[in-house]
């Protein structure tokens, strides 16, 4: 019987966790695991991409070395050598519209309270905050790659950390119910 008692007491935690009603944390640690899972969404069209129809991955990229994804090879005077970080940001812009819907219906069922907005204004808002986000960490990554010569996979991770901190404060404060 006590066990039973708790297995409810641990379901209903569960339920509340999830639910729209979980405190200040719950609702970060929420943003955060699905913001983990939009990145891998993102990331995956991204290395998909960069690895097959638009190639930008060096040899001494990291996804080259630690996946084993296939490099174009380059002498440095190539023309697609001098737009890498373009094709970098089309790659990254595709796998941002597919990770921005998935990240909206997850913060929608299980973060945020809905209903600030009619749910295409909504929908519009999100996807607006994040091109700005967006477009402020890829002006960031192309900066990073032309000018410093950085590798493309340490730039994503800068796009990543600065669009992540951006989205959250306007999605938290501006676009849904806190």
């Amino acid at each position: 019987m006590d066990m039973e008692k708790t297995s409810e007491s641990g379901i209903d935690l569960v339920r509340k966790f999830l639910s729209h009603d979980a405190g200040p944390f719950a609702q970060f640690v929420k943003y955060g695991a699905i913001g983990v899972m939009a990145t891998c969404v993102q990331t995956g069209v991204f290395y998909v991409l960069a690895a097959t129809c638009l190639k930008c991955l060096t040899a001494d990229d990291w996804a080259v070395k630690w996946l084993g994804l296939p490099s174009v090879a380059f002498t440095g005077e190539e023309a697609w050598y001098a737009s890498r970080g373009m094709i970098a940001a089309a790659a990254t812009a595709v796998g941002f519209v597919i990770a921005n819907i998935f990240c909206w219906l997850m913060n929608r069922w299980f973060v945020f309270k809905p209903g600030k907005f009619k749910w295409h204004v909504e929908l519009a808002m999100f996807f607006g905050a994040s091109t700005l986000a967006t477009l402020i960490a890829l002006g960031l990554m192309k900066l990073l790659i032309d000018q410093f010569g950085l590798m493309t996979t340490l730039a994503v991770v800068v796009e990543v950390v600065v669009s992540f901190l951006v989205n959250f404060f306007i999605r938290k404060f501006v676009i849904f119910k806190g």
